[in-house]
Formats: structure tokens, C-alpha cells, sequence
């Protein structure tokens, strides 16, 4: 059983026991709400302009958490919250009754919830408010949430600070952060937002949404670490997807011509500001097309979300202004690591020699690492930082990447690319390779260049090469990571800021 643990909730614990003291339901089976917070304001003005007695007869029920409480005598004044908005009641001792306003007086407390029946005003001082005739407790609560501080800002606004004063339990309580910092809820409700638009965007373009298995008996489609768990009375052991990839590449195969997925995915990898064990990914697929027309899908999809989610292709991140509006900028991954690096890997085609010329330039790097690593780590350390501006990295080494077809001509790059906005990669795509030979050698070819290197091992998927063999449209796919492109329309520099329950390590 709960026990209290500070004076506050000790106090509210005995309010809650004198409250069913006095026949009160503290936490009723249902409400009766006719108006969100929002709509009871709207309803009122809309009859005032034109009938300001009128307005006043507008009857409303409204529900909501007391978030700022003040008595004066026999007049009380409070503004609930709900997921609408805000809206103030104005009860009067004489309007409600002495038993009611005695609970009111020496039982409610900010955070309670309750419901306030009564009809529409608007105060001397302007604000249009609920005159209560009778209210309702919907749920006592017993812990206070964290302190609440008002003040009013220059622009004459009302500011909210002192939410937590560590940033780290505003995760570890999300729902206590979400309930007194409505700038958390906004940035949950962009979040929405932008997912809807991606949907919308994808269908406009005839992808039709698939879902695919989560719980997998082969990993693949990207270069990760899975998490392994085990099935009991198949005696199996399965993982967690790393990504959709080969699950969708298989319906085309089944002549689906356009599939997307928006979900789930799971790596056993780091955690940092743009890494979570488990994150958001759309992957869309589509055939009869190639790299150059995913670039194409992708800078028109990226720039119709900011346009219908902020108004605008212009954003601000990091203290950088970007402009996402197409077309986005586009470079080859040797000329970019030539530029910035001042390193042509091509005349390095052996790790040890590549290593050494990374080294002499002062940039780190394992000197155990594969050639393909020693490429990846030029491109995270050097160039990536530098993106800002929207911009497509293209036509990557063949060793890095095993689901892309051949640069026709170069036997060292396919046809891939990267997308970076304000520093960060946030997707990757290919021309994808149909040719279930090549794939089975590509596959043996990553598991002997990657044996020691778990995070890097590709399995033979033998089913998939199967589907394959009984032939693959030409087609171009693209995965772009949700949780990211959140990060870049909301302006929040951490992936744990754009996630409701990010990990956490244990305290």
C-alpha cells in the first residue's frame, strides 16, 4: 500500500478521506463534459459581438486539471486545463452552496481534476470564464506535481519556468513533464502531425501502407546489432528488426508496384542525441525507378511536411537558418571526403594504407578497421558535421553497401545515397540490387569482410534470395529515421526530447 512520503501528500491524503467523509466520489466513473475548454470559449464568442445576454445564457460543461487556483472570501477563481486549452471558473459561495464550497475551500488542490457546470461570462477584467453553478471533484490527486511558476513576459504573455530543474526526470515522469510544460505537449503534437503528413504524402504518391513482422528469424537490411529473444513453444530464437527492408523488397516481388512502412525498429547499439535502442522509421519502395527519383520523393516529402506542419520550408536548428524547399544540394561521397578531408580513398584501396593516410591527417580511427569502416568513419567525422543545408551523399563504396547496385562503368560504387540536414544523416537509400546472384555473393562477400565485427555481420537471408530468384522489379528504396526528422522541425537537439518514454539507464 502507498504511503506518503513528504507533509504535502500527507495533507492530501487526508483531504481524500475527508472528502468520502462527506459523500463525495472522488474519483467518479464518469464525466459529463458537453465542451472541450476551447469550444466553451468559442461558443461564447461567437453569440457576444451580436448578443452579449445571449452569450451569457450559453450553458457548458466543462472538465479539466485546476492548474492555477485563487480564494478571496467567498468568491473563488481557478483556470482548469484540458487537452483544448484553458478556460477560468468563477464560483461564487452563494451560486454553488456552502457544502460545495467548503470542499472547494478546504479539499481541492492544483492538479485535481474536476468538472464545473455553469454558464458562460466574461469577467470585469475581461476574461470570458465558466460562472459555476455546480462542481464536480473527478480525481484528487495526491502527489503535487512539480512546482509550477507563472510570470508575464515582455510580449505580455504568461511564461511558465521551474518545471524540473533536472532535465533527466522530465523523462524519467514524462507525464508529470507533460502535465505542467505545455511546450513538451506541443512538440508531441508536431510529432503527430508530421507522422500524418508523411502518411498522406506517401498515399498521394500510390504507395500503399503494409505492415511487416517485428519478431524476425533472420536480421537484415542494415548494419546493426539485434536484439535476440526466444520463443517458447516454437523453441526459436528470434530478433527484433533492425528494418524493414527485405520484408518490403519481397512484395514487390508479389507485384505490389509502391509499399511503405511507418514503425518500429530496434538496435542493440549506443545510446546518444540521436541514438534510442528503439526509434521511428518510414521506408517506402517502389518500382520501376531508381536513386535519382527517391531523391526526388524524398526533398519534395521532407519539404511538404515543414510546408503543412510550420508554414514554412525555412526552419531554425542549432543556430543555423535552413531552407528545405527542393532541390537539395547533391555531392559524390569521394568528392565530399576529398573536399573536406583532403583524402581521395580510391588511391588507398587497402585499409592499411588507408588507415595510415587518415592517421597522418590526425583523424582517429581503429587500426583494425575494414577499408568500407575506415571510408565510414571519414564521412561521420569529417564531412557529416558540415552538412547543414539539405544534401544528398552519393554513390558509396560497394563495401559498405550490400543492397545497392553497381555506378555503371565503377566497380568500386553503387548507387546509393545519404541525406544530412542541420549535421545529422537522416536517411539512407538505394538503387536496389534485383540480381539474386550478385545479392547471395554480396552476402558472403559482408560476412567474411565482417566476421569480427557484429554490428556489421549481414546473414545469408535465404528466403529473401529465394523471392529474388523469382524476379525483382527494377526499383529504388529510401529509409528516413521519424525520430530525427522531429528533432529538425521541432528544433530539439536531443532524441530523447522528441520520444514520449526514451531510455533511460537505471538510477
Amino acid at each position: 500500500m502507498w504511503e506518503p512520503t513528504n507533509n504535502l501528500e500527507r495533507d492530501r491524503l487526508d483531504k481524500l478521506t475527508r472528502l468520502r467523509e462527506t459523500g463525495v466520489v472522488p474519483y467518479p466513473n464518469r464525466a459529463d463534459r458537453t465542451h472541450t475548454t476551447r469550444a466553451a470559449i468559442e461558443a461564447f464568442e461567437a453569440v457576444e459581438p451580436n448578443d452579449p445576454e445571449a452569450a451569457e445564457a450559453v450553458e457548458v460543461t466543462v472538465c479539466g486539471r485546476i492548474v492555477r487556483q485563487n480564494l478571496k472570501g467567498k468568491i473563488y477563481f481557478a483556470h482548469i486545463e484540458d487537452g483544448a486549452g484553458r478556460v477560468q471558473l468563477f464560483v461564487r459561495i452563494n451560486n454553488v452552496g456552502d457544502e460545495t464550497f467548503d470542499i472547494i475551500k478546504n479539499m481541492l488542490d492544483l492538479g485535481d481534476f474536476v468538472q464545473a457546470s455553469g454558464n458562460m461570462m466574461r469577467t470585469r477584467t475581461g476574461e470570458v470564464s465558466v460562472l459555476v453553478r455546480e462542481l464536480v471533484v473527478l480525481s484528487k490527486a495526491l502527489s503535487p506535481l512539480p512546482v509550477i511558476k507563472e510570470r508575464v513576459g515582455e510580449d505580455g504573455q504568461t511564461e511558465r519556468y521551474g518545471e524540473f530543474s533536472d532535465i533527466e526526470e522530465r523523462y524519467r515522469q514524462r507525464y508529470a513533464d507533460l502535465a505542467v510544460n505545455p511546450d513538451t505537449r506541443e512538440v508531441f503534437r508536431r510529432r503527430a502531425r508530421i507522422i500524418s503528413t508523411m502518411r498522406r504524402f506517401l498515399e498521394g504518391e500510390d504507395f500503399l501502407e503494409v505492415e511487416t513482422p517485428i519478431l524476425q528469424p533472420i536480421y537484415g537490411g542494415a548494419a546493426a546489432r539485434p536484439f535476440v529473444t526466444h520463443h517458447n513453444q516454437l523453441h526459436q530464437d528470434l530478433f527484433l528488426r533492425i528494418s524493414f527492408e527485405l520484408y518490403l523488397k519481397r512484395l514487390l516481388v508479389g507485384m505490389y508496384d509502391a509499399v511503405y512502412e511507418i514503425g518500429r525498429d530496434f538496435r542493440n547499439e549506443g545510446v546518444s542525441f540521436k541514438h534510442n535502442p528503439e526509434f521511428t522509421q518510414v521506408e517506402f519502395y517502389r518500382a520501376y525507378a531508381d536513386y535519382h527519383d527517391m531523391m526526388d520523393i524524398t526533398e519534395r516529402m521532407v519539404a511538404t511536411i515543414a510546408e503543412e506542419v510550420l508554414g514554412t520550408t525555412t526552419i531554425a536548428f542549432e543556430g543555423h537558418t535552413i531552407n528545405l524547399a527542393p532541390p537539395w544540394h547533391r555531392i559524390s561521397l569521394r568528392d565530399a571526403i576529398k573536399q573536406h578531408a583532403e583524402i581521395d580513398y580510391v588511391e588507398y584501396p587497402e585499409a592499411g594504407a588507408l588507415y595510415q593516410a587518415m592517421h597522418d591527417s590526425g583523424i582517429e580511427a581503429s587500426p583494425n578497421a575494414t577499408w568500407g569502416k575506415l571510408v565510414d568513419v571519414l564521412l561521420g567525422t569529417v564531412v557529416e558535421p558540415t552538412l547543414i543545408q539539405p544534401t544528398f551523399i552519393t554513390d558509396y563504396p560497394r563495401d559498405i553497401s550490400p543492397f545497392a547496385k553497381m555506378v555503371p562503368g565503377d566497380e568500386m560504387h553503387v548507387e546509393r545515397y545519404e541525406m544530412f540536414i542541420g549535421g545529422m544523416e537522416m536517411g539512407n537509400a538505394f538503387t536496389e540490387l534485383n540480381d539474386p546472384l550478385d545479392q547471395e555473393a554480396r552476402f558472403v562477400e559482408m560476412n567474411r569482410l565482417y566476421a569480427d565485427e557484429d554490428d556489421e555481420a549481414t546473414p545469408v537471408d535465404e528466403d529473401y534470395l529465394r523471392a529474388m530468384r523469382y524476379g525483382m522489379p527494377p526499383c529504388g528504396g529510401c529509409g528516413i529515421g521519424v525520430d530525427r526528422l522531429v528533432m529538425l522541425l521541432t528544433g530539439k537537439s536531443t532524441i530523447r526530447e522528441v520520444l514520449l518514454y526514451p531510455h533511460l539507464r537505471e538510477r
